[in-house]
């Protein structure tokens, strides 16, 4: 399936990982808002805004970790996991993970 978004519209920074969304393990959402998909580095679900940005707005960061919380309750089961916003590795732009409590 090949997203319907355009990277080079949606201001991709060369050189940022998550803004190229490249398909290097399995995808559970993709949306115009942002995708989700196994973390390649901790194997947890993640979920990344499709801008390159630290700072969503309230109604984008609302729907990521809405689409976030349906894919971890699916893998993991209801109240298993913790949303972990904190942007270790790419700290400018917006990513979260669905990690074991």
């Amino acid at each position: 399936m090949s997203p319907s978004w355009s990277a080079e519209a949606e201001g991709a920074v060369a050189g940022c990982d998550l803004c190229a969304a490249e398909r290097r393990t399995h995808w559970f959402h993709e949306d115009e808002v942002c995708w989700v998909a196994e973390c390649l580095i901790c194997g947890t679900p993640m979920v990344v805004w499709r801008r390159h940005g630290a700072d969503p707005p309230a109604a984008d960061r609302a729907h990521m970790l809405e689409r976030l919380a349906e894919v971890a309750t699916a893998r993991l089961g209801a109240d298993r996991f913790r949303v972990d916003a904190v942007m270790r590795r790419i700290p400018d732009h917006f990513h979260a993970h669905a990690r074991d409590p």
